[in-house]
């Protein structure tokens, strides 16, 4: 093959006639793609932080709820295929989740998550449990132990919205406005019908009221749809695993109930608009300086 050299400012360049055209096109394209992509996982002192944090949390409830454990490994044959009595399904949340809270770690922004979840955690399963709409094995009304598990499953929500907010467009302003409504409108009919035999409780009247101000005081129609479907996503197979397992049981004994899942959604739209207002209150009052790193918005 015949290689031409040419001299630009004397620097050589052989430049190789027959080869195909498509070749530099290709390698620019998907290298353009490539530096568009986000880097997921920057190992830093905040992923550090976090995942120990993560793992000393399931360390301290293994040991102080010992018994708990004891009896869910009483349940595995190990000197035969332990594998087929192995609860796969979560093994596999525990993974994804602990990939997943490691992915863009930020202190100043999680530790604001972590709080909003862990307080609203705790009332939503007061909620619950305290007027009977679903109960746990245990018969504790909330159990502690399964306080820990709305943080880091919010912390894994938040990563899957930004995720989703990443790929998706941006510009079909009405399409996620007519999302949003028929989504929360369902959502809220839903819940009525759900929580109906609960109406004579003070819980539910006031769940009933923050919901319905969260849904017509939208701030970000698009957001808080990626942010409910986000939730959904996750909370299908949270719900699937504890229903299942009758870790925790509904009224209605369905494994899981629809209300259930999409509840994971509204309880992550309600987590991520409560964070929104602490910070803007903490702005106004000057605890710390409001940074607009486009944490909310930025995939």
């Amino acid at each position: 093959m015949p290689v031409r050299v040419i001299r630009v400012q004397n620097v050589l360049i052989t430049a190789i006639p027959n080869e195909p055209k498509f070749n530099q096109a290709t390698r620019t394209g998907y290298n353009l793609i490539m530096r568009r992509l986000p880097p997921l996982i920057h190992w830093t002192r905040a992923t550090t932080v976090l995942l120990s944090g993560f793992f000393l949390i399931v360390g301290l409830i293994i040991y102080v709820w010992w018994p708990l454990a004891q009896e869910y490994l009483a349940y595995i044959d190990w000197h035969g295929s332990w594998w087929l009595y192995m609860d796969w399904l979560l093994i596999g949340i525990f993974l994804f989740m602990s990939l997943t809270i490691v992915a863009r770690a930020n202190l100043h922004t999680d530790g604001w998550i972590v709080l909003v979840a862990t307080v609203g955690g705790l009332v939503i399963e007061a909620w619950g449990t305290q007027t009977n709409l679903w109960f746990y094995y245990t018969n504790e009304r909330p159990p502690l132990w399964i306080i820990p598990a709305w943080p880091i499953a919010t912390l894994s929500i938040d990563r899957i919205t930004r995720t989703l907010n990443y790929f998706l467009p941006k510009e079909s302003k009405r399409v996620y406005q007519t999302l949003y409504w028929l989504t929360f409108i369902s959502f809220y009919s839903l819940m009525l019908i759900f929580v109906a035999p609960t109406f004579n409780k003070p819980y539910t009247i006031l769940a009933l009221l923050l919901c319905a101000v969260l849904i017509l005081t939208p701030t970000d129609q698009r957001l808080a749809f990626l942010v409910f479907t986000a939730g959904i996503g996750l909370g299908y197979f949270l719900e699937l695993w504890g229903t299942t397992r009758q870790c925790w049981t509904y009224y209605t004994y369905q494994t899981p109930p629809l209300f259930a899942v999409l509840a994971h959604g509204m309880a992550a739209v309600a987590f991520w608009r409560t964070g929104l207002v602490l910070k803007m209150l903490g702005s106004r009052l000057g605890l710390f300086r409001l940074r607009q790193v486009g944490t909310e918005r930025d995939g």
